[in-house]
């Protein structure tokens, strides 16, 4: 090969990995949009039926301990280990393990909901969102 014919395959090669790059993270956020809008709903929802919410609790990174948090909402997963609160947003309820956290209760942050919950976890299962979020809507006062 030439240079300049090695300068022309780096550029259609650059220019692939940006269009590449660009389409997966459109793909993400209309993703992030339809679970975002999903969660949204399951508050109303759940609003609309009463379901009675929980003061949510996160559980440390190393899976001891348990951590007040200011959140309520409801529980989605029998694991406690994600949340919807009360304005429809979604949490994942895992904290740094801290004593400041012990003393004066954690500040999870909201995150990005995934359409399939556990997608590429060690354990294999996963399940999509809706499903997950219908269970509990399902579920009612039997959750707990």
């Amino acid at each position: 090969m030439s240079g300049d014919d090695d300068a022309r395959w780096r550029e259609r090669h650059r220019h692939a990995v940006r269009a590449h790059a660009e389409a997966d993270a459109r793909e993400r956020a209309a993703e992030q949009a339809e679970a975002a809008e999903l969660v949204a709903r399951f508050a109303a929802e759940a609003r609309r039926r009463g379901l009675p919410t929980d003061r949510l609790t996160a559980t440390g990174h190393d899976g001891r301990g348990r951590y007040r948090t200011r959140l309520t909402g409801w529980y989605v997963d029998r694991a406690h280990s994600r949340a919807v609160d009360t304005e429809g947003r979604f949490y994942l309820l895992t904290v740094p393990p801290s004593l400041r956290s012990r003393l004066l209760g954690a500040e999870p942050r909201p995150t990005a909901p995934p359409l399939v919950v556990g997608r590429g976890g060690r354990d294999g299962e996963s399940v999509s969102l809706a499903t997950l979020l219908s269970r509990r809507l399902e579920a009612g006062d039997d959750w707990r």
